[in-house]
């Protein structure tokens, strides 16, 4: 049976902080997380080391390995990684009932599928309410209750503005949109444009380049937004053009590092604990776009690196030898 209960899918970094965000005023908080460690870290020593070392966890935060014990929520945070998110939700569909909202935190795209996490999860769990919460939101500092918006998208107004109430604080605050295709998009495409600008960091190109590089991505999520439905007014929200400026700048960013490790040389992505979101969907943007007929060139050279495809200097001589045109 279901209770008026929150909870949070999703032991990793983000995860963590938004369940200590709850943790502030609901009475308890059940945070699933896939490793066992993190578990037990959680619940015996009160802390994260792995995922969010330095921020003490609540009392109230109970965290569980048995995703059936979410069961009970009727509100759930899901914030496993987009690849593994299918998997995740099949699981919880055996034993969620039909009265649930699931708020979707994960930015990424399925690859095989090249489908959204709205769309995962509407095939997963078909009863469910579907919301997404994206935005800039480095996850330290959520949990550190320093100051943060967010775009909250949800098709459904009331259930939507329930939603921003009850996940709101005066540190965090959620805005209210009805696009969730677009939040989807914004949170997706500015992680692959921030390991872009962390490799022009990387690599000595100085500040105009980043700038260059972020404006032109931009450009590029427009486009594909445009090709898809999404809003313009919603890419150019908290949720797409202010995630892209955090992302693309801040030196806590998984991507930005991960472009800064790549450009000075460092090809060891692949051993980091954490996963990152802009390498593991940047295959699936270029083939949505292609599918759409929508050109990204910067999101392709990205992909080109990540597999291996182009080095750094190649990639670059490519975005660099591309005709000159208009901007818009």
């Amino acid at each position: 049976m279901t209770q008026d209960l929150i909870g949070v899918l999703g032991g990793g970094a983000w995860g963590t902080a938004l369940a200590c965000l709850l943790a502030d005023r609901e009475p308890e908080v059940p945070l699933w997380a896939h490793e066992a460690e993190t578990v037990e870290a959680i619940n015996t020593r009160r802390e994260n080391p792995v995922f969010l070392p330095d921020i003490p966890m609540p009392e109230n935060l109970h965290a569980t390995a048995d995703i059936a014990e979410l069961a009970a929520c009727n509100t759930l945070l899901m914030v496993v990684p987009s690849q593994f998110a299918r998997a995740a939700m099949t699981e919880l569909a055996r034993h969620a009932s039909g009265d649930l909202t699931l708020v979707l935190c994960s930015k990424g795209l399925e690859r095989d599928s090249l489908k959204f996490m709205s769309a995962v999860a509407s095939e997963c769990l078909p009863e469910a309410a579907i919301a997404v919460l994206s935005g800039p939101s480095f996850a330290a500092d959520v949990a550190r209750g320093l100051p943060t918006a967010v775009t909250l998208a949800c098709a459904d107004a009331t259930r939507g503005e329930a939603l921003c109430m009850r996940l709101g604080r005066t540190h965090f605050r959620p805005y209210l949109s009805p696009d969730i295709l677009g939040a989807e998009l914004g949170g997706v495409v500015k992680n692959v444009l921030a390991i872009a600008c962390g490799i022009v960091i990387g690599k000595g190109l100085g500040e105009s380049a980043r700038a260059a590089v972020a404006a032109r991505g931009f450009a590029e999520m427009q486009r594909l937004g445009a090709a898809i439905g999404a809003h313009p007014e919603t890419l150019g929200g908290l949720c797409g053009l202010g995630d892209l400026l955090l992302t693309c700048t801040g030196a806590k960013s998984r991507n930005f590092s991960l472009g800064v490790s790549l450009g000075k040389g460092d090809d060891t992505h692949n051993s980091r604990p954490t996963v990152n979101e802009g390498a593991e969907s940047v295959a699936a943007i270029v083939a949505l776009a292609a599918k759409h007929q929508v050109e990204m060139p910067i999101c392709a050279v990205i992909n080109d690196i990540l597999r291996g495809d182009k080095s750094i200097d190649h990639a670059i001589d490519t975005l660099l030898a591309r005709p000159l045109s208009h901007e818009t």
